[in-house]
C-alpha cells in the first residue's frame, strides 16, 4: 500500500473513492466546521467558503497538501442540505421532481502553491418522482446523509433524466478540476492505479 500523498479533510467515502480512482492515496482527517450559510451569501460563495475552511482546518495535521470540498444542491436559489428526517427528505425530492436543479461542488487544496480552489456547477434534470417512490427511496437509508436528499451514484440514479456538466462533481468531487489543482500542488496522480 502506498503512503498517503494527500490529506482529505472529509469523512466522505465517496470523495475518498474518487481520489482512489485517480491513484491518489490519502489520509483522512474530517473537520467539524459550522456549515450555516452566512446572511446574504450566495450558494457559490457558500460552497467555496466551506471547501477552503475545511482545507485550512486540516492542513496543519499532517504536513501534506490538504483537500477540502463541499457540495450543495441548489433549487430556486435555495441550498438543500442533508435532510434531518423523512419529512424534510420527501420535501426535497418533491421540490426536485420533474425539474432541473444545480449542484455546486467546490474543491480547495492547500499546499506549496498556497490555497488553490475551483467551483463546478452541474445541471441535473430529474423525472417526475411519485410519492410512493419517495417513501420507498427514503426507506433504503441512502438519502439520509446526502445533500439534496439523493445520491446520483446510488439508487436515485433511476430518477435522473439528464445531466449537463461533471458527474463526479455531483457525486462529491470534480475530478477534472481536482486533478488540475493537485498537479499544481505537486501531488502525484495515478500512484496506485
Amino acid at each position: 500500500m502506498s503512503a498517503p500523498v494527500l490529506c482529505l479533510a472529509s469523512a466522505s467515502p465517496r470523495r475518498r473513492d474518487l481520489l482512489a480512482s485517480i491513484g491518489v492515496p490519502v489520509t483522512v482527517h474530517p473537520c467539524d466546521i459550522d456549515e450555516t450559510p452566512l446572511v446574504g451569501e450566495t450558494p457559490h460563495a457558500y460552497v467555496q467558503r466551506l471547501a477552503v475552511a475545511k482545507a485550512e482546518a486540516a492542513a496543519p495535521l499532517t504536513g501534506l497538501p490538504t483537500l477540502g470540498s463541499d457540495t450543495a444542491v441548489v433549487v430556486d436559489g435555495r441550498i438543500l442540505g442533508k435532510p434531518a428526517d423523512f419529512d424534510e427528505g420527501a420535501e426535497m425530492l418533491r421540490l426536485l421532481s420533474g425539474r432541473t436543479h444545480e449542484v455546486l461542488t467546490a474543491v480547495a487544496v492547500s499546499g506549496p502553491a498556497g490555497m488553490l480552489s475551483s467551483c463546478v456547477a452541474t445541471q441535473v434534470t430529474m423525472r417526475e418522482i411519485s410519492a410512493d417512490e419517495i417513501t420507498a427511496y427514503w426507506r433504503t437509508g441512502e438519502p439520509a446523509d446526502k445533500a439534496g436528499g439523493y445520491a446520483i451514484q446510488g439508487l436515485a440514479a433511476i430518477f435522473v433524466k439528464q445531466i449537463q456538466g461533471s458527474h463526479s462533481a455531483v457525486v462529491g468531487l470534480p475530478l477534472f478540476e481536482t486533478t488540475h489543482l493537485l498537479c499544481r500542488q505537486g501531488v502525484p496522480i495515478w500512484r496506485r492505479v
